[in-house]
């Protein structure tokens, strides 16, 4: 059954179906074919997947970075983040990070923090001579860090597919996220002091008194949101309708750029993107129960334990599969997938799962700038008005750069739980 089921996949995602029909379609084969269970398994199992109280924090936490987005928030988030490095050569592509790094803790989606930072940056980029390529290629890049900082939509997934505690997921997500941010900094100004990018970027660059009086609303968000978790006020998930009412409150009555005709299209968008993770969710959930059923996940464990002695080759191999899947499917399905196989051979190995669950978010978080199904890089592409070939040049930089960062979080855990042991 599983190789019927894995056949059946490769050649869906071969014929171009969507991810979410291809593992609903390729379950219900297996089903049908090598199972004696009825088909009213089909819609119970995915009820089941979706039947989880804290999946409810996806559809707030997509709303309230709608709402932000629209809220006036994303150009505010630009101003200060120019004031704090504006005045450095290259300080235009250094605000495109430093501003993805900020909305990140307010969106919790790298999609939207492409659009809504991408939008006002590489228009803003072109026009100071950074080649169209850099600009785009720069704001993919970065928008991966709106997965990392929590909020974040793929730690909520592993945690629920994995019974870990989402409070210390999201915890353990500030680390990595300020290594890769600080490291990409550090690129650009080197970058382009040796290319002599960003000769002008000084022009037009507000105080950093003006530009702080005038965002910090938007800035207390992750505050409320991260504070109020951690103080005990309220779950994760009661967290996420928080954010909710304060982007609300701060695009409407604070900025007053949130008129009320905005409200029905930022909804609609929101109950479409909730919609397409739903259904992933759901499908991955019957695909889970089919492969658990079988016993592969135990098969797996027996296998990878005789073949990686030690948890340093085992991850190295987990980071290799990882990066070639991210590659080519999608994030959420990935970690419904997977994560349920890898993180109790992980513990295995007396690996944290915590740590291993940023382990597997960053390697899934590189996927969305590569080709050849990056969705950050769509995003950034459809944006800048260019096709993906003409980023790849650069791009390359940025994905060697993120190695790298991936490379020192997979093997120095203190990264990912420095922060988690200090605060439990």
């Amino acid at each position: 059954m599983n190789a019927a089921i894995g056949l059946s996949l490769i050649i869906l995602f071969a014929l171009g179906v969507p991810i979410a029909v291809s593992i609903l379609l390729a379950s219900v084969i297996g089903i049908e074919f090598f199972t004696r269970f009825p088909l009213l398994m089909v819609p119970q199992q995915m009820f089941v997947g979706i039947d989880n109280f804290p999946l409810m924090a996806i559809p707030f936490f997509i709303l309230a970075g709608n709402l932000m987005a629209a809220g006036g928030i994303s150009q505010r988030l630009v101003d200060l983040a120019k004031s704090i490095v504006g005045g450095l050569q290259g300080g235009l592509a250094m605000t495109c990070v430093l501003t993805c790094m900020m909305f990140a803790a307010v969106s919790g989606s790298s999609v939207a923090t492409t659009f809504a930072i991408g939008s006002i940056l590489i228009p803003a980029m072109v026009a100071h001579d950074y080649p169209r390529p850099l600009a785009a290629s720069i704001q993919a890049s970065s928008a991966e860090l709106g997965v990392l900082i929590p909020p974040s939509i793929p730690l909520i997934l592993y945690g629920v597919s994995t019974d870990t505690s989402i409070g210390r997921l999201f915890i353990a997500g500030i680390g990595p996220g300020l290594l890769i941010g600080s490291a990409l900094l550090l690129f650009l100004y080197i970058f382009c002091k040796l290319r002599g990018y960003g000769l002008r970027d000084r022009e037009d660059r507000a105080a950093f008194t003006t530009s702080m009086r005038r965002a910090w609303a938007a800035l207390l968000m992750p505050v409320v949101v991260i504070g109020g978790i951690y103080g005990g006020v309220f779950t994760p998930t009661e967290a996420s309708a928080v954010a909710v009412f304060y982007a609300l409150i701060v695009g409407g009555l604070v900025y007053r750029e949130l008129p009320l005709s905005e409200l029905v299209p930022i909804l609609r968008q929101s109950v479409i993107s909730t919609a397409t993770v739903m259904l992933i969710i759901s499908a991955a959930a019957l695909f889970s129960f089919l492969i658990s059923r079988s016993g592969l996940p135990g098969e797996v464990a027996a296998w990878v334990t005789q073949v990686f002695e030690s948890p340093v080759s085992f991850l190295l191999a987990v980071n290799v599969m990882l990066l070639v899947i991210g590659m080519f499917v999608e994030t959420s399905a990935a970690i419904l997938v997977l994560a349920p196989i890898f993180t109790p051979i992980a513990v295995q190995y007396g690996i944290d799962p915590v740590h291993f669950g940023l382990i597997v978010v960053v390697n899934l978080a590189l996927g969305m700038f590569t080709p050849p199904l990056g969705v950050n890089l769509f995003a950034a592409c459809a944006v800048a008005k260019l096709s993906i070939d003409e980023l790849i040049p650069w791009l390359a930089r940025f994905v060697l750069v993120v190695l790298a960062c991936l490379m020192a979080i997979t093997y120095m855990p203190w990264i990912s739980l420095g922060l988690v042991d200090l605060l439990y």
